[in-house]
């Protein structure tokens, strides 16, 4: 499951002077991954995107072209306002929690949503090809990670939050032994289905519908890529904690990282709820990610940051200590 710097938010403000980049990896304790790690972006003086830019790349979405001082000044009046509101009414809509609608909204809406965005058509906006190339570059380094120590033939790797494959189907086609989970039974079967069409039946990941807390097992490595934004840090320690216990070497998360830029337009966004009414977004502190590993014995090894205009994600290697 993807995200991005506006994904759940109905307010879009795109930086008009990034392009497509993704930074370098490094080890934790460089100087490169030390600058990395406390990289932040600028204010964008204006916005330029339209209306027929990001049409349909979020359900019901409304636009707003805002100059820096502008978003400054809205986020202000997020003090006045009640964000927690509309994640009451989410839970009451589906009779849960925020697990609840996560589940609820990639079983229909967003499934149809989020799988077109993660496919090969044509019939997406720009919004949303740029968020199919941060993700897919997401999972084209996590897949070097994961390379980088050797061959993965028989290497037993479990794809936590596996949405439609895009990760666990290459894994399988590398020779590793994949389990390969979702909460969204709808995700898992189309994820599934393009494993048919891609691989031969015994290289087949296992395909499970199942949450983050009710996974299993022991694998040589555990992958979970952009879901974290479905947790808030409360929970986020002990989903960090269980996904760790489940891994004997090695441990590989995204999230959004939570930068006072990036923290400021998800709440002027909340000022404007669109009608659809999609899952929440909780972004993360670098350091509160790290400290929830130390707390369980492990150390992030390597670190980097994707970013595209309308998607970024924090890429992090943990190894035991």
């Amino acid at each position: 499951m993807a995200f991005s710097s506006s994904l759940w938010s109905s307010l879009f403000i795109p930086n008009p002077n990034k392009t497509n980049r993704l930074s370098t990896f490094s080890p934790s304790n460089s100087p490169a991954n030390h600058k990395l790690s406390t990289t932040t972006f600028a204010i964008p003086p204006l916005s330029t995107a339209t209306a027929a830019d990001v049409s349909g790349a979020i359900d019901g979405t409304t636009i707003a072209v805002l100059s820096g001082g502008f978003v400054a000044g809205l986020t202000a009046l997020v003090s006045l306002t009640d964000p927690e509101r509309r994640r009451r009414e989410q839970a009451e809509e589906v009779g849960g929690d925020d697990k609840k609608v996560v589940k609820e909204y990639f079983n229909n809406d967003g499934f149809q949503r989020w799988k077109k965005i993660y496919g090969d058509t044509d019939d997406v906006n720009r919004v949303q090809r740029d968020i199919r190339v941060g993700h897919a570059k997401t999972v084209e380094n996590a897949l070097m990670m994961l390379k980088e120590e050797g061959p993965l033939q028989g290497v037993t790797i479990c794809d936590a939050g596996c949405g439609t494959g895009s990760l666990s189907i290459p894994l399988a086609k590398e020779g590793a032994v994949v389990c390969a989970s979702d909460i969204s039974a709808a995700m898992v079967a189309e994820a599934e289905k393009q494993a048919k069409e891609q691989l031969v039946p015994s290289a087949l990941p296992k395909f499970v519908v199942s949450d983050l807390e009710s996974l299993d097992g022991l694998y040589d490595a555990v992958v979970c890529l952009d879901v974290m934004i479905h947790y808030p840090q409360s929970k986020a320690d002990g989903m960090i904690a269980h996904l760790a216990s489940l891994a004997e070497k090695r441990l590989i998360l995204s999230f959004a990282p939570k930068t006072f830029y990036y923290d400021a337009l998800k709440r002027v966004g909340e000022l404007f709820p669109g009608p659809s009414k999609a899952t929440r977004a909780y972004l993360h502190s670098e350091a509160d990610v790290e400290n929830a590993l130390r707390k369980v014995g492990w150390t992030i090894k390597k670190r980097g940051l994707i970013a595209t205009q309308f998607y970024f994600a924090k890429l992090i290697e943990a190894v035991p200590m």
